[in-house]
């Protein structure tokens, strides 16, 4: 049963008028299932490819509008048939897409195989992502300045992602930027200017330089000392998810465990989007941060047991529906 309280918060996001704005990628993720997934120089047989929205930020904000939060996405897709399709699949969701500017170049895509237990492997070719310039970010200030929180990820050019943070830091917009595609080493500028950072435990490892547990028992890791190794690259919030092991908040020097929500997985593809997503939605609705990632583990948890990222998606009924069974 999910808990009541997580309930309450779930069901009042769509009743709160703070924005999210979210700059950054969309891609067309042509995705193919198989039984599992194929070793290097290995051919295996799979099923239909079937295409489905993507891209993170698109996640990130679909996800968050499903749940009732108001969205506003500030990116580029290309002159093809996939960025109607993009386009049409995020005006569904509810997400606001009057920033994502068309350009003479191919949408972007990834390539997603999928084994039998729901695990992934991604290729990313950011096409007009690739084009998202500091100065289409810039056009769209004024929709970052009004906005409660901003969304980042790394699927957009650095300078791009620096020059959002910058503007959503000078006007007290929240910062929140997920790590992926994986950046060991994140600019300083970015650093300065984000709020919180989401990453997963391999990430923060590599990127504090510090041993995973052996037995991969994340209960008696030494949370003090990530949470020292952050401050000292000047971050002072942080979310890390654990995968079947819930996820910690970081907060000021505070460390707090979210369990994982159990669910019978299909694919797992964009359930991280689904997560951070939510945290946008449940920081602008004013809740806190662990209440927020406590939010986003179910939301997180019902997208697997779905296929595909924005397709497996929920709104609060289906989900709490689900989880209330």
């Amino acid at each position: 049963m999910m808990d009541q309280h997580i309930h309450e918060l779930l069901v009042n996001i769509g009743t709160h008028n703070q924005s999210i704005s979210v700059v950054g990628s969309m891609n067309a993720d042509y995705t193919v299932f198989t039984e599992r997934l194929p070793q290097p120089g290995e051919t295996v047989e799979g099923g239909q490819l079937v295409i489905l929205p993507g891209g993170k930020s698109g996640n990130q904000s679909a996800s968050a509008a499903k749940i009732g939060a108001h969205v506003s996405l500030i990116g580029a897709v290309g002159n093809d048939s996939n960025a109607d399709f993009l386009l049409a699949h995020l005006h569904n969701a509810g997400v606001d897409t009057q920033a994502i500017e068309r350009l003479e170049a191919p949408s972007g895509t990834t390539v997603i195989t999928v084994d039998s237990e729901g695990e992934n492997t991604i290729v990313y070719s950011p096409g007009s992502n690739g084009q998202v310039t500091p100065s289409l970010v810039r056009k769209h200030s004024e929709t970052i300045a009004q906005s409660a929180v901003l969304g980042l990820c790394l699927e957009s050019p650095m300078d791009s992602v620096i020059e959002a943070a910058r503007i959503a830091h000078a006007h007290n917009t929240t910062v929140l930027v997920n790590n992926s595609p994986f950046h060991e080493d994140l600019p300083e500028a970015l650093r300065e200017a984000c709020d919180i950072l989401l990453v997963n435990e391999h990430e923060m490892c590599q990127m504090l330089h510090i041993d995973e547990p052996s037995d991969e028992d994340w209960h008696n890791f030494d949370w003090d000392g990530a949470i020292q190794a952050l401050q000292a690259l000047q971050i002072e919030c942080a979310v890390i998810t654990l995968g079947a092991q819930g996820s910690v908040v970081i907060d000021h020097g505070t460390c707090t465990r979210i369990d994982s929500v159990r669910v019978q997985a299909v694919d797992t593809t964009g359930c991280g989007d689904a997560f951070m997503g939510t945290i946008l939605a449940g920081l602008a609705a004013g809740y806190s941060l662990q209440d927020s990632a406590h939010c986003a583990s179910y939301v997180a948890g019902f997208a697997a047991t779905g296929h595909g990222a924005q397709a497996s998606y929920g709104t609060v009924e289906q989900i709490t529906a689900l989880f209330n069974e």
